[in-house]
Formats: structure tokens, C-alpha cells, sequence
């Protein structure tokens, strides 16, 4: 464990980095599609990107995407721009131009880092004109065309830095800056940054990984991807820390999965339920030998206490574990320990961390009693330090007492777990993805032929939950429930995208006019 060494404490990503390397030196760090670096190198490699960052005139406190799948650049492009004292702002593979555009000049990205040729697709061509022009630079992980930079060159190109520049841009960089910016839709239907600090961020994740059990030698398969707290923090960053071999893994498929815990020897996953239900309703899931997983790291859903006891019986987990989180909160927030009964892993998210409140709140600001329903509110050193740029949705979030409003409903039970009941907001969970009906709304408006939209999470046996979008239709206009998924398969991530369209003449609504969507979720059957 990095804290061996009792003067010495978390303060920032990059002297994590450089802990690490001392402590774990030539042990490996990361295994990626025939690429092995051990903790030694990928600090040499971070300190090379810093100084290409330099290079490049990105100042502390610049903004810097990276819009690529999960590989050992990516995260190696993480911590060198962190180490230069910019903030990290990922970006989802499934955002489309348009996105990706409103994100860019929200954040106040600078340098954008994209995958090159991924899903067919080359990811810089989706680049609108307006959205390059506020950018310095576009820098392909993978080959560059039509003029990009790819991403081995950008780092060649600092080593004109001395190690004394670099020493000195890295002594800048304190435990309060701020480490990076995770975008949140919330329920305006506009992303807002997620203000997020070098030394709450390892704070959180040391508690987080302590809580469940990660280990020294484990080997973590990370398929949530990077540009998610899930995958980033508790896949990439912890490895650093505990000294474990950080596995990036780049598209799901359960096929896939299951052949390189056979023959990689993965001892943990971390995943949202659906990641593990679908390795479970593999076919030949008896042909593999999965006798090396260890540990199993779920939530951002229900997660049934069937799947729960099948994760322990048929893939082989030692131990499961379950939690509650939220982007404000650093991705984390209360969780269940490996010891704890199945029944208590499948209905409860666990306990808060040592120096977290999790408290329940009532309509009228006063706390409830256990077993009393209520918002959940946050307070402690996990919480962001506000939304980037936004104090007026910063203090709707947080109040002046320093409780952050979650906006779900729990409560909690004899035992002192938090069970979650409901969501204030409309937001649900696909996948392990948060889906925020405003946003999509927003979006689906845009089409030519839709008047009126409201959408709903439904049930959903393989994803937890997903969108249902009902319509009115714009008057003298057609277009099918086809024309409508594929004009969003186009036009927004494939987990936004509704999976089902009702065309209706008319949607329930309140004096207001506002659409009353209780009225819409009463209609679908709830075990759908």
C-alpha cells in the first residue's frame, strides 16, 4: 500500500505517481493489448507527456479533453496533463459532433486528445469547423490524418523541456487544484463541470478501495470506460495506489471478457450489474476458467440478490460488493463491504466512508429517523467543489450548510445501510450510464417531425433500466418509431437513445402544460 511510510500522505495525482514508482518500481503496472509498463516507466512516460503539455503552452489550470476508448495512453495522457497542472475533462466515446461541441465550449477545452479510427468511425471528422477554431490543437491517440497530430509525436515533441522545467510546473500543483472536470447533465438538460480536487480525489478512492479490498498483485480488468468516475478512479487511479496491474479493456463483450479472465488471470471487476449478468447468460460460460476472480465491484443499479449469489456461484467471486455514488460525490459515497451478507449487498449501498455524512433529509430541511424516507444528502471532504462556472446550480446543490442534495430517496434500515428507494430527479440508469430525460428531450426536439416529448426509464432484464421516449408529432409532419431511434442513433450517444417510441396525439399534462410523466410510468408494467 502506498502509505507505508508513515510521514508520508496523499496531496496530489502526480506525486501519487511518483510514490508508486519508488515503492513498486519494476512490478507491472499496466498490461494493454501487448504493451507492458511497469510502475517505473508509466511514471517516465507521465513526466514525458508533462513536458509535451509544456511544450504545447498549456498553462495550470488549461483545460484538456481526452475523447478515446480505454488504453494505456489515455491514461498516461491523464496523468501528464494533470502533472503540468491543467484539468482533465473526459469525454464519452458515444458523444456525436454536436456534443462533443457544447462540451468543448462549456469546459473551455483548449488541446483535445481523440481516438483516431475506433467503431469505424475516424473520431476528429465529426469535429464541427466552429468547435477546431476554439480549439490550439487536435492530437490522435492512434494515426493522425488530414493535418492531426498523432499522439507520439506530441510527446516526442517534449523533450526540448528540461527536467528543471518540469520540476518546477509540477511544484505549482497543490492538494485544492483541481484535478478534473466530469461533465453531469443533471435535470436542466445542460452538462455542468464537476469541479474535482487532486487531494479529495485520493482521498476518496484510498477509503473506497480499503472499503472493498483491493489488493497489491491484483489484476483489474477495467471495463467501465475512463471517461466514467467508475472506470477512471476505481479502475485506473486505484491500481496506482494499491499496486495493482491496471487491465484497460476497450468494448464490452462477454465473449471477450470471459476469454481474458481465462487467460489473463483477472482477480477483479469493477462494472455496473449489467457487465456481470451478461457474462452470466453467456453460452459456453462452463468452457472458461474464470477460478481467478477474487472480487467483484458493482452498482449505479439495482442489482438483484439473484445476481448477487451467481456472481459468487457460477463466475467463481469470492467476494461481492455494492455501493452508492453520485459524480458530485467524486463517483462515490456509501458502500457495502465484502463480508456483508448477500441480502444486505443486493438491497442495501452499505455505510459512508470514515469522514462522509450521509444523513436523510425531509421536505421541511430537518433530518428523519432511521426507517423514515427522505432525501439523501452528502456532506464531508468527497464533495465537489461545485459545478465549473455555474454558482447558481452550485448553491441549489449545496447548501449553506454544506450538504449536497443528491435529489434520490432512501432511508435507512436497523442496521445503519442506506437503501435507496426512488429519484427525485427523472434521471435513470442504463447500463451503468446516467440517462437524463431533459437532455434527451432536448435533443429529441431538435427533430424536424417532433412537436411534444417526454421520456421515461423503463425496466430492463439485460440494462436495468432504459429510455422510453412518448411523442406528438409535429402537425402536417410523419415519421415511425424506426425513423425516430435512428435519427437519435445519429444524433446522440447510443445509451441516451431511446429503445422504444410511443406516436400519440396528445400527452397527459398538468394546468401548467408540463407533462405529468407519473402518469406515463403508472401505465408500464414494472416488471417489463
Amino acid at each position: 500500500m502506498i502509505s507505508e511510510d508513515a510521514d508520508w500522505k496523499f496531496t496530489t495525482i502526480p506525486a501519487l505517481c511518483a510514490r508508486a514508482a519508488e515503492l513498486y518500481g519494476t512490478r507491472t503496472a499496466v498490461e494493454d493489448n501487448g504493451v507492458v509498463l511497469n510502475f517505473a516507466e508509466l511514471d517516465t512516460m507521465r513526466k514525458r507527456v508533462a513536458k509535451a503539455m509544456i511544450a504545447a503552452g498549456v498553462e495550470k489550470g488549461d483545460r484538456i479533453m481526452v475523447w478515446a476508448p480505454n488504453t494505456w495512453k489515455w491514461f498516461a495522457t491523464a496523468l501528464g496533463l494533470v502533472t503540468a497542472g491543467a484539468v482533465l475533462i473526459p469525454a464519452s466515446t458515444r458523444f456525436k459532433g454536436a456534443e462533443i461541441a457544447e462540451l468543448v465550449k462549456r469546459s473551455g477545452t483548449s488541446v483535445l486528445f481523440s481516438v483516431g479510427d475506433f467503431l469505424n468511425t475516424y473520431y476528429p471528422d465529426q469535429l464541427r469547423a466552429e468547435t477546431r477554431d476554439l480549439l490550439r490543437e487536435v492530437v490522435v491517440i492512434g494515426e493522425g490524418s488530414k493535418g492531426d497530430r498523432d499522439w507520439e509525436s506530441f510527446v516526442a515533441s517534449g523533450d526540448s523541456i528540461s527536467d528543471a522545467e518540469l520540476a518546477a510546473r509540477e511544484a505549482t500543483v497543490g492538494p485544492d487544484d483541481l484535478c478534473d472536470m466530469l461533465f453531469t447533465s443533471g435535470t436542466t438538460g445542460y452538462p455542468k463541470g464537476v469541479m474535482y480536487g487532486h487531494q479529495q480525489c485520493l482521498r476518496a478512492i484510498d477509503a473506497w478501495a480499503t472499503r472493498v479490498g483491493i489488493r497489491e498483485h491484483d489484476r483489474i480488468l477495467v471495463i467501465p470506460p475512463f471517461f466514467h468516475a467508475f472506470g477512471y478512479r476505481s479502475g485506473a487511479i486505484v491500481s496506482l495506489m494499491r499496486g495493482a496491474v491496471l487491465m484497460p479493456h476497450l468494448t464490452y463483450d462477454a465473449g471477450e471478457i470471459l476469454k481474458r479472465v481465462a487467460e489473463e488471470k483477472i482477480s477483479v471487476i469493477p462494472g455496473p450489474p449489467a457487465i456481470f449478468q451478461g457474462m452470466l447468460q453467456h453460452p459456453d460460460l462452463a468452457k472458461f476458467d474464470t477460478s481467478s476472480l477474487r472480487l467483484g465491484v458493482t452498482g449505479g443499479a439495482v442489482v438483484p440478490s439473484i445476481l448477487i449469489r451467481r456472481m459468487r456461484e457460477e463466475l467463481g467471486f469470492a467476494g461481492v460488493v455494492n455501493g452508492y455514488g453520485l459524480t458530485e460525490c467524486g463517483g462515490y459515497g456509501t458502500m457495502c463491504l465484502a463480508s456483508d451478507p448477500d441480502e444486505v449487498i443486493a438491497n442495501t449501498a452499505g455505510k459512508a466512508a470514515p469522514g462522509v455524512e450521509v444523513r436523510i433529509m425531509g421536505d421541511d430541511g430537518h433530518f428523519l429517523p432511521d426507517g423514515k424516507p427522505g432525501e439523501v444528502v452528502i456532506r464531508g471532504y468527497i464533495v465537489m467543489k461545485g459545478y465549473f462556472n455555474d454558482p447558481k446550480s452550485t448553491a441549489k446543490t449545496i447548501d449553506p450548510e454544506g450538504w449536497l442534495h443528491t435529489g434520490d430517496i432512501g432511508y435507512f434500515d436497523s442496521d445503519g445501510n442506506l437503501r435507496i428507494e426512488d429519484r427525485l430527479k427523472d434521471m435513470y440508469i442504463t447500463g451503468g450510464f446516467n440517462c437524463y430525460p431533459a437532455e434527451i428531450e432536448r435533443i429529441l426536439s431538435q427533430h424536424p417531425a417532433i412537436g411534444i416529448v417526454a421520456v421515461i426509464g423503463v425496466a430492463d432484464e439485460r440494462l436495468g433500466e432504459v429510455g422510453k421516449a412518448y411523442v406528438v408529432l409535429r402537425p402536417g409532419t410523419s415519421a415511425t418509431e424506426k425513423d425516430i431511434i435512428d435519427w437519435s442513433r445519429a444524433n446522440m450517444a447510443n445509451y441516451k437513445c431511446p429503445r422504444s417510441v410511443e406516436i400519440r396525439p396528445s400527452l397527459p399534462t398538468s394546468p401548467q402544460g408540463k407533462v405529468l410523466k407519473n402518469i406515463l410510468r403508472e401505465e408500464v408494467p414494472q416488471d417489463a
